[in-house]
């Protein structure tokens, strides 16, 4: 039954209709292609105001059964100017390959959630599987945007949550440990690696480094495209200015760690790494622990946290906290800064007062 006159709904379908008299009289009945009544409400005013005012109401624009495959195509696309691509085309390749053939409006809160258990009973990681739920959802919501989808179907997809990660992992290399993996880092691995410990940077951020933003004279790094969008400079250190000193530089090459038989940037070294760190004896570490790695002996050795936040781009102190228990004596020497008592004050005033007599 209808809530309103000129609304309601057919057996089997979800979206609401309307039903209005055209400019001749005739009858007229649309879907609204949404499930939400006051939508399909605004549509049937927006119809009715049209015909009032002498004109032509536009039929409401039926979208084509666009299968998630063709949409992941155009998506691909758009994403290739973003920063991030390399992860974010890994995503789209193993969404696509599981909603492929797949009707965009046949996707659906349950379809999302079950691939999400799914995921987690083959030994993905939650942080694995949130990242693949989110390049979901964004996919579906520039889908809404370019009308490859109805709005229903974005709304089932925002409503799946995304899982509890556990951000506390802290796993980070002792100098000794540092020796073992770069002595047993093979070709340009080696300057990549030292590059990281020296810098704290991240992996896109190294491989996608040129020289244009290497300032060897005044001694500093400039990195534009960093995960938060924010630039960022970094010193460069005695150890990282001979590393990059022995790197040949090709003039027709403006990046600094590329192939040289092809002229292009690496685009991975995750599998030179783990062997690496496999004849090193290091186990459980990836190439990100080198991050941690640089933070965590700038905090070891006393430098205060806000610095180290400034070199690793947070934007907050809340992902640089994480280290802070790495501080040596940082809670006694807060303790021993403070003076209740005021002792010090009953010294210093004795001490005075003997010299004014």
């Amino acid at each position: 039954m209808a809530k309103h006159k000129g609304i309601y709904k057919q057996p089997g379908s979800d979206f609401y209709w309307i039903r209005y008299a055209g400019p001749d009289g005739k009858i007229v009945r649309e879907s609204t292609r949404t499930a939400n009544f006051k939508e399909a409400q605004a549509k049937l005013e927006n119809q009715r105001k049209a015909i009032r005012d002498g004109k032509d109401p536009e039929p409401i624009k039926k979208i084509p059964n666009f299968t998630f495959s063709q949409l992941a195509g155009e998506y691909m696309k758009w994403c290739e100017r973003q920063r991030g691509f390399r992860a974010k085309r890994s995503c789209i390749l193993q969404l696509t390959e599981a909603f492929g053939i797949l009707q965009l409006r046949q996707i659906n809160t349950k379809l999302l959630e079950q691939f999400q258990s799914d995921r987690i009973n083959k030994g993905n990681k939650p942080a694995t599987v949130n990242r693949l739920i989110a390049t979901i959802k964004h996919c579906i919501h520039k889908g809404y945007q370019w009308e490859m989808c109805g709005e229903e179907t974005l709304k089932r997809v925002r409503q799946v949550r995304l899982l509890e990660e556990n951000n506390r992992r802290l796993r980070y290399l002792s100098k000794e440990e540092c020796r073992a993996l770069l002595e047993n880092c093979q070709g340009h691995l080696k300057a990549i690696v030292t590059f990281a410990l020296n810098t704290g940077c991240r992996r896109g951020e190294i491989l996608s480094l040129k020289w244009d933003n290497v300032d060897m004279k005044h001694g500093f790094i400039r990195l534009d495209r960093t995960k938060n969008g924010e630039r960022r400079d970094i010193p460069i250190n005695d150890v990282l200015k001979a590393a990059l000193q022995g790197l040949t530089r090709r003039l027709d090459v403006s990046y600094v760690f590329h192939d040289p038989n092809t002229g292009k940037p690496y685009q991975d070294v995750k599998r030179s790494f783990q062997t690496a760190c496999r004849r090193a004896g290091i186990a459980d570490f990836h190439f990100h622990d080198l991050r941690h790695t640089f933070a965590s002996h700038l905090v070891m050795a006393g430098v205060d946290i806000t610095t180290v936040s400034k070199l690793l781009g947070h934007k907050s102190l809340t992902m640089t906290l994480r280290y802070s228990h790495l501080a040596p004596n940082h809670l006694q020497n807060a303790v021993n800064m403070l003076n209740i008592t005021g002792e010090e004050k009953r010294t210093a005033y004795l001490l005075h007062s003997a010299a004014a007599n």
